[in-house]
């Protein structure tokens, strides 16, 4: 299971945000509002008391609670104010307390019973803004959920928490004191503070073991690094230390590439939800996804870098969110590019793929990503942003390239900044102008469409000289794309450029070629073909208007696979009758146990069980079907109602896949389809 990632301020937040951006550029040191927050809670009872100190900037101070807690004083310096309640929006109610005089500390008491934690949450429903929530087994109260009076858009703070023996508990910032039971009467208390502009605070709680190391630091004080596991991942050998050391090693990469890590610590801390968050100073994954081993190697060093980009440069979420593509491309790329050049190809291939997956009434330009709140948006707010940094380092060059992030990061820590400041730093360090580059790039929804239309060669004087004729779709964009030239027993790398939907570029070559081929190691954001577009599940997560198949006719079976369409598709299917089938061009998904779906297949002329899969019928398996007319068709088939049922959590990570075969919840076999691209023979006259 990927976690899931998000941005560092709530996605409720960020048309607020956007009012106040001209206000924090350059600002980051300035003084800010300080909330101070006292508490106590008891996750067991779910039960939150709690104490926020903070100075009003107006007579009238207005803020939001959940509506499971109730303020139960006010008081300015001592006197007693009233608070009245000033309506609601859904679950969150609105209070104004006014102010005999604009100066002075405002004290808060208020509290409650907390939502019970939310177990049947999944992928998807923890991306979306959510209450908070309490249990012995962990609690979580996001920086989204009105569970603390919010003094300003950007605040300090400052949160002293109380809780039973047997749990702990952080929030993003430095701890400054900690202090454990001493029997099972006891409390746990700690102090943190975060002296930086905050945007929100998230408190988690659970029933943690804590391990720690220090990692010395040039220039500063040592950094702690902690691990918060329940006992069940403490008690996995190595896997904790190994945590810690990954941590410590992609702080020191990442303190190279850009700057000096800008806080006092970072934790891993287990989640009991499917939650893959990075906050200032910690991440927050799901303990089901740390015992994972690739995580890592992957997702650690994403969340790691998250305390750079959107929690040390903030994101100016009214141009659009850039740090979701920046990050992927320095952490999940990265790591393919240093693992081999045909991984970093598979996953650039990924991309496209996916962007290929979604609708064209889906798309939207990059400036319009805002979070990954659905598979649409992560196609495009993560692939092809992280695309358009691959794009703009082959442009600039890798030197240029390195000197453009620390610029940003020096020019805009603590501060918000937009895809205009990227550009600009860019710009600066690679002497010239970068406008035309990321107009096109961010503020176009499509991709080019582009083509060789014909290619010939000729020889004259003792010279040869290849010439290409180029289309692309109308508007056309300005590239610059790497062409293959092949020879008898090799090839070379040429790169040319073409601004106009027909277009004609002519190369001096020392021999006849035989064929080329334009992007082969799919270098640029682009349509790829049809050939190389294999069905993936993508299409069916994504569809507007998917249609569901149940094949079976057992109650216990239907509702298995309702189950599983419902967990898959980001829009609610339509079922359809075996009949329609084969009509309609919107993606089919066909459901059932084994014998009801090879029955269903031949029943409708379409290819049987793909080889690769019919050897092993244990367990399920999952496939789509390579049509060349006719609706996109995928097929989910299972031994019982329990394998159908086991699918529910692991089968919405697999969108790139084009089968899969499980054991449970367990994946034994994945992959794509064969889509090779094809190449352009090369006519040549003397």
């Amino acid at each position: 299971m990927k976690p899931r990632r998000r941005s560092p301020a709530p996605v409720a937040w960020w048309a607020l945000l956007a009012l106040f951006a001209l206000l924090l550029q350059g600002t980051a040191r300035a003084a800010l509002p300080q909330l101070e927050l006292q508490l106590e809670l008891d996750p067991g009872r779910r039960r939150l008391n709690a104490v926020a100190l903070l100075a009003p900037a107006a007579a009238k101070f207005n803020f939001t609670l959940h509506e499971t807690l109730e303020v139960r004083a006010a008081a300015l310096d001592g006197q007693r104010v009233k608070v009245v309640a000033a309506g609601r929006d859904g679950a969150l109610r609105h209070w104004r307390v006014a102010l005999p005089v604009t100066a002075g500390t405002l004290r808060l008491e208020y509290g409650g019973t907390l939502p019970a934690l939310d177990r049947s949450l999944d992928q998807h429903d923890v991306l979306r803004s959510l209450s908070p929530m309490a249990a012995s087994e962990g609690s979580f109260l996001p920086a989204g959920g009105a569970w603390y009076p919010q003094p300003a858009a950007r605040f300090t703070y400052k949160v002293s928490v109380s809780l039973p023996a047997g749990q702990r508990a952080l929030v993003p910032g430095r701890l400054l004191s900690e202090q454990l039971p001493t029997d099972a009467s006891g409390r746990y208390r700690a102090s943190f503070e975060f002296l930086q502009p905050a945007d929100g605070i998230d408190l988690m709680a659970g029933p943690w073991l804590v391990r720690e190391q220090s990692m010395p630091r040039a220039g500063g004080g040592p950094v702690r690094l902690r691990t918060y596991f329940t006992p069940e991942l403490d008690a996995i050998a190595g896997l904790a230390d190994g945590y810690l050391d990954d941590t410590r090693r992609y702080l020191e990469l990442y303190s190279a590439q850009i700057g000096a890590y800008p806080f006092s610590e970072f934790s891993v801390v287990a989640s009991p939800l499917p939650t893959g968050f990075g906050m200032p100073t910690l991440t927050y994954i799901s303990a089901e996804v740390l015992k994972l081993p690739f995580i890592r190697a992957s997702s650690l060093g994403h969340e790691v870098l998250h305390n750079w980009w959107g929690n040390g440069v903030y994101v100016d979420y009214a141009s659009g969110n850039w740090c979701e593509g920046l990050t992927t491309f320095m952490a999940d790329y990265a790591y393919k590019e240093r693992e081999s050049d045909e991984a970093a190809r598979q996953m650039r291939l990924g991309w496209l793929r996916d962007f290929a997956a979604v609708p064209a009434a889906s798309r939207q330009p990059l400036t319009a990503f805002r979070s990954r709140i659905h598979g649409a948006a992560a196609a495009l707010g993560y692939g092809k942003s992280a695309m358009l940094f691959v794009m703009l380092r082959d442009t600039i060059g890798a030197d240029a390239f390195r000197r453009g992030l620390r610029v940003f990061w020096d020019r805009h820590r603590f501060q918000s900044a937009s895809w205009d400041d990227l550009r600009r730093a860019f710009e600066q360090a690679a002497g010239r102008p970068l406008e035309p580059f990321f107009a096109q790039w961010l503020n176009r929804a499509d991709a080019p469409a582009m083509k060789i239309a014909s290619a010939s060669a000729k020889s004259q004087g003792g010279k040869t000289r290849l010439t290409l004729a180029l289309e692309q779709d109308a508007p056309a964009y300005a590239l610059r794309l790497p062409l293959e030239i092949l020879y008898a027993g090799r090839s070379e790398t040429r790169w040319i450029d073409s601004r106009r939907e027909h277009d004609e570029v002519t190369l001096a070559v020392d021999a006849v070629p035989e064929a080329v081929r334009l992007d082969p190691d799919l270098r640029v954001w682009r349509q790829l073909e049809r050939a190389q577009l294999p069905p993936i599940l993508r299409q069916w997560i994504v569809a507007a208007a998917p249609r569901l198949l149940i094949a079976s006719p057992a109650t216990d079976v239907r509702e298995a696979v309702d189950a599983v369409a419902r967990r898959l598709f980001e829009t609610a299917p339509q079922t359809i009758a075996p009949d329609q089938l084969k009509q309609g061009s919107e993606p089919v998904l066909l459901a059932g146990l084994h014998a009801d779906v090879d029955a269903a297949l031949a029943g409708a002329g379409l290819p049987p069980r793909p080889a690769n899969l019919a050897a092993n019928r244990s367990g399920a398996q999952v496939w789509t079907l390579q049509r060349t007319t006719g609706a996109p068709l995928a097929v989910v088939s299972a031994t019982d109602a329990n394998a159908l049922r086991a699918l529910l959590r692991p089968l919405p990570h697999y969108g790139a896949q084009s089968w899969l075969r499980f054991d449970g919840s367990r994946l034994l076999a994945r992959g794509v389809w064969p889509a090779p691209a094809s190449l352009i023979p090369v006519q040549f006259s003397q």
